[in-house]
Formats: C-alpha cells, structure tokens, sequence
C-alpha cells in the first residue's frame, strides 16, 4: 500500500477513535473510550510496521 494511502487512513482510524473517546466519555463509559483509542492506535502500528501479504512469482 502507497504511504499516501497509509497515512490518510491512518488519520481517519485515529480521528475515528478520538470521536468514539469523546462518545463513550460524554456517555460516562470513560474506560471503553479508552479501550477505542487503544485499539485506534494498535491498528495505526500495525498497519505501518507490518509489511503486506503477497504472492511471489513461480510458485504455485
């Protein structure tokens, strides 16, 4: 995946995550925001620090 694309849907999950912090803490659920930002961010590493799956060529 190009990193232009790497980084925009980075700042969509984290601004995703940020939103459902403020949810759940306006809700009074303050421990499952964080739980949200928590996996927002696991995605946002993951996503960068592990390569992606491919195919390699002459096998079958």
């Amino acid at each position: 995946m190009p990193s232009g694309i790497k980084a925009i849907l980075s700042l969509i999950v984290l601004i995703v995550g940020g939103v459902i912090y403020w949810y759940d803490s306006q809700s009074g659920n303050e421990q499952l925001g964080l739980v949200s930002v928590g996996l927002s961010v696991f995605m946002v590493l993951a996503m960068w620090i592990f390569p992606e799956t491919g195919s390699r060529k002459g096998s079958k």
